[in-house]
């Protein structure tokens, strides 16, 4: 809601509501307000929220329309050319038209909706509007350059409960996250580095090339430079720490594995993508929890075992887009322990990045059961996503859960 001063007719109201609802009220009132943009010209223009219902009298077209800022008891039915709502219309079509082929495996909408036809279409446009709401929601909170979209043309689920979108860790009760006290002091990090830059200081390799594409094989650490480098932001071993750089969209996959993430522009080989993002919790934390979640028939929860198991990521009601990746045998995105501000090699950052040249429109994927050499103490034990249901036991001594991946190479269990 967004804060506003009205002043209609000379009288002054501080108010908690948005500008289209004191243009609502002017109208209900009948009041104009040149303030609102209100006037005797536009004074009976209505928006219309929704249509609810359509039926064809001869040749002529009517729908029902929810009219926003009005009940639904004030629903009327209107001719088409009184509607001036050109997206609406053809949204409602659309989604009218899937429903006919699903239900009756024909397109051709009759002259009059059955009951049950039209309380769809509303229930479809409530959810279309509630996930709009929650699409504003994520990127009006996200702090990186890729824009979040939400699409569901599955089913009539909406966004998910009390989840809280973060760009980092937050950090769980009794838990530390220690600052690095010294950073290099290179004049060119890649090319020119001063005592081999933040990984040579960590007797590790640079991980990046010249276009921020990770060089390492998996299972090898990154050390990015740090808050206390004296390197600027477009240092080239300045990557995970700038964030997702990619439009995604978060959407409701049609063969049960619940929500999904794909991109919606192509990503080049070894490029970064995404950190794995919640709350960090001790392992102790996350046993109970799982326990619940068990029970819930979902979990999120991602062992951080770099070098021992002491901690874990909990993404259940805090986190990024990237709780909602799926699970594949043959993924297009591999996991990578990153250090930048935090050197505790018990709490790395979990970064993906791509595996292969990532199509426009292509889903992504991880493996939740990723085997790497295992001299390098690298794994990643996701116990769970939005899809996956059922899950008896704590996350420490589940019971083989079926994959649903649908590759050629799918191990047919995820654990």
């Amino acid at each position: 809601m967004i804060h506003r001063t009205a002043a209609c007719l000379g009288c002054s109201v501080c108010c908690k509501s948005s500008w289209n609802q004191l243009q609502d009220l002017c109208r209900l009132a009948k009041l104009s307000c040149p303030a609102l943009g209100i006037s005797k010209r536009n004074l009976y223009d209505f928006e219309v929220e929704y249509l609810c219902d359509y039926k064809k009298i001869r040749e002529q077209e009517y729908y029902l329309v929810k009219w926003r800022g009005y009940p639904d008891s004030e629903s009327t039915w209107e001719p088409r050319q009184n509607l001036k709502c050109v997206r609406i219309l053809k949204q409602f079509h659309k989604d009218l038209e899937r429903e006919l082929l699903r239900r009756y495996h024909r397109s051709k909408p009759p002259r009059h909706l059955d009951p049950s036809l039209a309380n769809y279409l509303v229930q479809k446009a409530k959810q279309r509007r509630a996930l709009r709401r929650w699409e504003q929601e994520l990127n009006a909170k996200r702090s990186h350059l890729g824009r979040i979209t939400v699409e569901n043309e599955v089913d009539l689920d909406g966004p998910p409960r009390a989840f809280v979108y973060i760009n980092e860790y937050r950090v769980g009760e009794g838990i530390t996250l220690n600052q690095v006290a010294v950073g290099c002091e290179c004049q060119d990090c890649l090319w020119a580095p001063t005592g081999g830059c933040c990984p040579g200081a960590s007797l590790h390799k640079f991980a990046y090339n010249d276009q921020g594409q990770v060089r390492l094989r998996a299972g090898l650490p990154i050390y990015e430079c740090n808050s206390r480098c004296r390197c600027g932001y477009d240092c080239p071993n300045r990557v995970v720490q700038k964030g997702i750089r990619y439009d995604l969209c978060i959407f409701r996959t049609d063969d049960g594995r619940g929500w999904g993430v794909r991109t919606l522009e192509k990503i080049r080989k070894n490029s970064f993508v995404m950190e794995y993002v919640g709350e960090i919790i001790t392992s102790e934390e996350a046993e109970r929890r799982g326990q619940g979640y068990d029970r819930q028939g979902a979990t999120y929860l991602f062992d951080l075992d770099y070098v021992e198991d002491v901690y874990t990521v909990d993404a259940a009601y805090y986190g990024n887009i990237s709780p909602f990746v799926n699970h594949s045998c043959d993924p297009n995105l591999q996991v990578y322990n990153v250090f930048i501000d935090n050197l505790d090699e018990r709490l790395p950052r979990i970064a993906f990045f791509a595996t292969r040249t990532i199509r426009a429109g292509e889903e992504l994927t991880f493996d939740y059961n990723m085997q790497v050499d295992p001299v390098d103490m690298e794994s990643t034990r996701m116990d769970s996503n939005f899809g996956l249901a059922g899950l008896p036991g704590s996350p420490k001594k589940r019971v083989r859960i079926e994959c649903k991946c649908g590759t050629e190479s799918c191990r047919k269990y995820l654990f």
